[in-house]
């Protein structure tokens, strides 16, 4: 993993994306309605994991950027040195009335591999790395919950231990236009996430252990 000394130094300006998601019609960097909760999730090449989440209910938007690193506003062929200390990383912007973190973390353990470090099938490099980031006490509850219940059913089935890195959300860079909404607008396009067999428990959290609903702004840059 590169450090913050050796990282690229990237650029002040950020990529232009379009306004509208080409899916969903929501805004792509909001402002969303009020009340809007903003996840960030990694788990290999943006492009299919995008669209799994803009599939679900209660969610608002999604978005493909770079997270977790150290350089301002980088370049896809940037991220893909390692250099960047970037992972691809997706925005999912969700009602909290219609859906909730557990959720939205169950599509995202049962659809990759979150126990190959930095790899996703044959993506391989820093930039692949399985990751969950939060913005709220509420999703961190349910990551980590999320993450011990099905990290003991892997175990069970005799796989390796989690890798995934969990942490609080930093800045999310949005990825240039052509990569946002990849999938819909490439249909046949490259994308290596699916269902990987095993199924993630819900319902892992007490009603007491929900904080009560946080406000958060769009995402900077």
């Amino acid at each position: 993993m590169v450090t913050a000394a050796e990282a690229l130094p990237g650029r002040p300006t950020p990529f232009t994306v379009p306004d509208r998601h080409e899916v969903l019609g929501t805004p792509l960097r909001g402002p969303w309605p009020e009340g809007t909760e903003v996840l960030y999730v990694a788990m290999g090449c943006f492009w299919g994991a995008e669209r799994i989440f803009w599939r679900l209910d209660g969610v608002v938007s999604t978005a493909a950027g770079y997270l977790g690193g150290f350089t301002p506003n980088p370049t896809y062929e940037e991220v893909c040195t390692g250099r960047t200390g970037h992972t691809e990383a997706v925005l999912v912007a969700y009602d909290p009335a219609r859906t909730d973190p557990e959720r939205l973390l169950k599509a995202f353990w049962e659809n990759h591999d979150p126990t190959t470090p930095n790899r996703q099938g044959n993506d391989v490099g820093t930039q692949y790395r399985s990751a969950i980031y939060w913005t709220t006490p509420g999703q961190q509850r349910a990551a980590e919950a999320t993450q011990e219940a099905f990290g003991r059913v892997l175990a069970d089935a005799g796989h390796g231990p989690i890798t995934t890195e969990l942490a609080p959300a930093g800045t999310f860079y949005y990825a240039e236009d052509y990569h946002q909404q990849y999938l819909h607008k490439n249909p046949g396009g490259y994308c290596n996430h699916g269902p990987n067999g095993y199924t993630c428990p819900v319902g892992l959290l007490r009603q007491d252990q929900v904080p009560a609903q946080v406000d958060v702004a769009p995402p900077t840059d």
